[in-house]
Formats: C-alpha cells, sequence, structure tokens
C-alpha cells in the first residue's frame, strides 16, 4: 500500500477466463501487459506492447519498427501514430489478440479497470467522453536540470505531482513509481508533445485536459493556497 492507497497485483487483476488465448500475456507488479496492435489501411499493422494497470491506466509501448521508441503512449495517441484513418475511435481501432484473432479492446475485459476509475471519480473533470482527465504535467529536477513527466490519471498520482511542484529541492530519484536517476535522458520534444489529452493527442491544453481544481488534484490536507481556496469553496 503506498499514500493509503492498495494496488492490486497484476496476477490478480483478470481471471483465468478472461486472459484466455490473449497473446503476449505478461503479468508485473500492478499491471498485466499483452500484445496489442492499430491496423491502417495504409501502411499496416502497428503493433506494441499494452500495458494495462490496476489504477485504469492504460499505456502502450510502440514497436512498429525496429527503431521505434514512442512508449508510454495512451491508445490515442498509440492510434495517431499507426496513421489509423478513423481515428478518435481507440476502443474500436486498437486491438489485442485472442485465440490468434484481432478483437477490439472494446470486445474484451481489458477496459475494466480504466472504465472503473471513470465511474469512481464523480465530480472530477472530464473530458468530452466522461472519461476523468488531467493532462500529464512535468517537473524539473532541482540537480540535473531535465524536466521528467508526471502522469495524473488518480488522487494518488495527482498528490504525488503536486507535492513535487511544491519542492523546490525535487529530484528525479524522488520518482516513486519510474526508476530514473539524473543520469537518464530527457524525453524527447517529439514524445513530449503527447499529454494524454483525449480530444487530441497533441494538444497544447484545453477544457477537455486542463483542470483548475477539483476532488481529484485539490487536497483538504494541504496548506497551500490553491487547495485552501478549492476547500473553502466546495463548503461555501
Amino acid at each position: 500500500m503506498e499514500n493509503g492507497v492498495e494496488r492490486e497485483s497484476g496476477s490478480m487483476m483478470f481471471s483465468e477466463e478472461e486472459l484466455r488465448e490473449v497473446s503476449g500475456l505478461k503479468k508485473g507488479g500492478d499491471f498485466i501487459e499483452v500484445t496489442c496492435g492499430c491496423t491502417s489501411h495504409r501502411y499496416g499493422d502497428a503493433v506494441g506492447k499494452l500495458r494495462v494497470f490496476s489504477n485504469g491506466d492504460l499505456e502502450i509501448t510502440c514497436e512498429c519498427t525496429p527503431g521505434c521508441n514512442e512508449d508510454k503512449l495512451t491508445p490515442a495517441a498509440f492510434e495517431k501514430h499507426s496513421g489509423r484513418e478513423t481515428a478518435r475511435k481507440w476502443k474500436n481501432n486498437v486491438w489485442v489478440i485472442v485465440n490468434g484473432e484481432k478483437v477490439s479492446l472494446s470486445k474484451t475485459a481489458l477496459l475494466k479497470y480504466y472504465n472503473q476509475a471513470s465511474k469512481n471519480a464523480n465530480g472530477a473533470h472530464r473530458s468530452h467522453s466522461g472519461r476523468v482527465c488531467h493532462r500529464d504535467e512535468f517537473v524539473r529536477c532541482s540537480r540535473c536540470n531535465k524536466e521528467r513527466r508526471f502522469r495524473l490519471r488518480t488522487k494518488e498520482e495527482c498528490r504525488i505531482h503536486h507535492d513535487a511542484l511544491a519542492d523546490v529541492n525535487w529530484k528525479c530519484s524522488d520518482l516513486q513509481y519510474d526508476r530514473i536517476t539524473c543520469d537518464d535522458d530527457e524525453e524527447r520534444a517529439s514524445r513530449r508533445v503527447y499529454r494524454g489529452c483525449t480530444r487530441s493527442p497533441t494538444c497544447k491544453g484545453c477544457t477537455s485536459c486542463v483542470c483548475f481544481g477539483c476532488e481529484i488534484c485539490r487536497f483538504s490536507d494541504c496548506s497551500c493556497q490553491t487547495c485552501i481556496d478549492f476547500t473553502r469553496n466546495a463548503k461555501a
């Protein structure tokens, strides 16, 4: 349990029946990984590895070509990266292989944590699709001056980013979930533009992904002015 939130083990997330005959299956600490892909009529199949996390996050590492270094893509970003002509329907367009056949994510059990995370975040900022949406943010290391990515999909992750942003001495080794040191390269500019907006993968900030305060990203036990103002307004 971390910060009061218990993360479900990857080995316990799905039943054997739900994962039967799914290709590329691997189980990690709080995620499972499977082979996935997206088909473009022009470019053919782009294949990758989908990680499904117990907190609802979905991340894809692209393997479309041997030299492709795109990782931690949202399904929407992977869909666009693959060249899919009818984008913005990633639940139908991104597939996994079950018993040798391509099956849309929407027809599998793999989205159950993603869907549950959306339902549980009542009152939070939401995209037009109804999913809770806070875009990824970056914090600069006080030692190496490199910016590091923070995912803000859950209250726990928002708190980690909130505390890092408030810490003028924050450093790479303080990042809890990614084993990053100051020696690791900073994300490439071409990757940094993907920040998790569900409306547009390369969005620079819109009403779908920029939140100005909600119960997910503000904290009653924090004494910073933004949290104090939010708590005061919520009680008004």
